[in-house]
């Protein structure tokens, strides 16, 4: 099973706007073919960002959304800091987005294998993501591997 950190974009893509190139990976999440981890932050960031009245989406409808999102990932048990210094891991690259560390911070702690994201301060730092034992990477890639 993949384990998969998705930053806001993403569940938005497959969540409200439908995005048919991030299909794959709803499918796998609600098939049980892999697994998306949030913690606080990431559903706080989520819930702000379906507020924006540039979206006009409607109170019902945010909650539809974040009532989803909660049946689709799972809450990282491992996301306080203490957990990941415990791990004794490489420290994390630092994010040129300081909103976005967060996303690093969730796919270290969870264990993912994949952190996916569109955002290209977090893409820029795929080649150094992958010795901290997850890979960054667009939706299109993973759900090539999930398709």
């Amino acid at each position: 099973m993949l384990r998969l950190a998705l930053d806001t974009n993403v569940v938005l893509d497959l969540l409200h706007f439908s995005d048919a190139a991030a299909a794959p990976i709803e499918r796998a999440l609600r098939e049980g073919r892999a697994v998306c981890f949030c913690d606080a932050a990431c559903r706080e960031e989520l819930a702000q960002v379906l507020s924006r009245a540039r979206f006009g989406i409607s109170g019902g409808r945010i909650r539809h959304i974040l009532d989803d999102y909660a049946a689709l990932a799972q809450p990282c048990a491992d996301c306080s800091a203490a957990a990941v210094v415990a791990a004794e891991l490489p420290p994390l690259p630092l994010c040129r987005d300081p909103d976005d560390q967060k996303f690093l911070e969730l796919a270290r702690a969870a264990r993912a294998d994949f952190l996916v994201t569109k955002d290209k301060a977090l893409l820029a730092l795929a080649k150094k993501s992958a010795r901290l034992g997850f890979r960054i990477a667009a939706p299109e890639t993973v759900a090539t591997l999930l398709a």
